[in-house]
């Protein structure tokens, strides 16, 4: 027997590749696949027409053939792991339904190694625009809980320890904010993206007449990739949208990490429903937060996938290689799908999760959080520099925590004590002053300085990135109706090519 695919290869393929190498490659790669190499070589097939590379009536065949191939879907094509790979595949099943000729004239000017790098580009741009929309919505829930809960005052923590009242709203403004830029980055990658490595051929370009602005725009493209080598030689696109997705899930691993926590009885600041919780197979009492979880643990897998997609290309020739484009995509394409299941989650916690606003005040009106507003007092009104006030404040915390008592029982008697010790002069704090440097309340609200927790600064917030957030929208919307269009113009072509014969 001899290749299926090649004479110049006098062997069959041996099981092993096809066991280990093309079925597994199959099964993951084509049905995924399909419409992307079905809509490459529609374009092509196109342009090759205009170009006057393929005769009228052929053209109208391979148009015949092709929409048939799409509208029966990838399950009718038959998969041989001896064909090697899709494209083999796909090609074996058009030529068996234009006839070997026709079909065989599709693959003029253009390689593999072309079309390869035109289906990751196009997968990868839909994958994109998916997220895009997923964490505009996340986004979108993240802003509405904030101005819902922009006065729900709690602790604010630093190494896990109470550092300074803020509100759960102005925390969720801030993982809003985060959100942002994750869609900042992944919209700058897909402008990277935005060229059309089709017509790059092997890795030479073609003699042929080809027209590759034509081909790009049939397929949604602004432009093409301008150099043929690094168009089928470069999936950096790839590896940034792989390293944004990764910066992502870390950040998101570290909201779940503080919601974890706060869920827990021992700080009970936050609850969720049961619907989002999982239970014990033996402690009855048991609610987990099993989503939480999930996305504490997701990041570390994401920067797996980034580390062994750049190893696997580490080594590599700057060309195409099987090792420096398909093995170092494999973690791409989980990690999109991962990404998706993380957005769509972090969505569910940020709506279900409710703040316990009683135990939130409570807790920062006990744990010292408040601390640095009677320092900021003593600077303001005891003309104390902000290091001798510190020293003071630190004084009193420390009585406190001797005596047992929580923040909200310091009183005058306490800081003027303190600040006769520290100082050397009699200082005499109204009551009334230190109650109200520590109600957290009052001290949120006075925190007006640009970005602070102030309720009606988180609310402005809001409504700033609420307005980021639509233009965002626009921009992903506007780009998605500019590829449905494009894809719809191809098939009206190809629709109106099948009938010139």
């Amino acid at each position: 027997m001899e290749s299926k695919v090649s004479r110049r290869l006098t062997q069959a393929t041996a099981p092993e590749l096809c066991a280990h190498i093309y079925l597994p490659r199959l099964a993951r790669e084509f049905a995924p696949g399909f419409r992307y190499l079905t809509d490459i070589n529609a374009a092509h097939l196109v342009m090759l027409h205009g170009a006057g590379l393929v005769p009228t009536d052929v053209a109208a065949t391979l148009a015949r053939a092709l929409l048939r191939i799409e509208q029966d879907g990838p399950d009718a094509v038959p998969l041989d792991p001896e064909r090697e790979d899709a494209y083999f595949n796909y090609e074996a099943h058009l030529m068996a339904m234009a006839g070997a000729d026709a079909g065989g004239r599709l693959h003029v000017a253009r390689s593999r190694n072309d079309i390869l790098a035109t289906h990751d580009r196009l997968r990868a741009r839909d994958t994109v625009l998916a997220l895009l929309a997923a964490l505009a919505d996340t986004r979108d829930v993240a802003l509405r809980q904030a101005d819902a809960h922009a006065d729900a005052v709690m602790p604010g923590y630093t190494h896990l320890q109470a550092a300074q009242p803020i509100t759960y709203g102005y925390y969720l403004c801030g993982v809003a904010q985060a959100l942002g830029r994750d869609i900042a980055r992944l919209r700058q990658a897909l402008d990277r993206l935005d060229a059309c490595p089709l017509g790059a051929g092997a890795l030479a370009g073609t003699a042929f007449p080809i027209d590759r602005a034509a081909t790009a725009r049939w397929l949604g493209f602004g432009t093409y990739a301008p150099n043929a080598l690094d168009a089928v030689a470069s999936r950096d696109f790839a590896w940034e949208i792989l390293s944004a997705m990764a910066i992502a899930t870390v950040t998101w691993g570290r909201v779940a990490q503080d919601l974890y926590v706060w869920a827990t009885p021992e700080f009970g600041l936050i609850d969720f429903p049961d619907s989002v919780a999982g239970t014990s197979s033996i402690m009855p009492q048991k609610k987990n937060p099993v989503v939480l979880e999930y996305l504490k643990g997701k990041g570390g897998h994401m920067i797996g996938m980034l580390t062994a997609s750049l190893a696997a290309l580490k080594g590599s020739h700057f060309t195409h290689s099987g090792d420096g484009n398909r093995e170092s995509m494999r973690g791409f394409w989980d990690a999109t799908d991962e990404a998706l299941r993380c957005a769509s989650l972090l969505k569910l916690v940020l709506q279900t999760a409710t703040p316990r606003r009683a135990n939130m005040l409570d807790r920062a009106r006990c744990d010292f959080s408040s601390a640095t507003d009677l320092a900021d007092m003593l600077v303001r009104d005891a003309g104390m520099s902000f290091r001798e006030a510190h020293h003071v404040v630190g004084a009193v915390v420390r009585e406190a925590l001797d005596r047992h008592l929580p923040a909200s029982e310091i009183d005058s008697g306490m800081v003027n004590r303190a600040a006769a010790a520290h100082t050397g002069r009699a200082l005499d704090v109204d009551a009334e002053v230190v109650a109200r440097c520590l109600d957290p309340v009052q001290g949120v609200a006075a925190r007006q300085s640009a970005g602070g927790p102030a309720p009606a600064l988180v609310r402005q917030q809001v409504a700033d990135q609420l307005d980021e957030l639509a233009r965002d929208r626009q921009a992903i919307d506007a780009l998605r109706v500019t590829v449905d269009a494009s894809r719809a113009a191809l098939r009206r072509a190809v629709e109106r090519l099948q009938s010139l014969a």
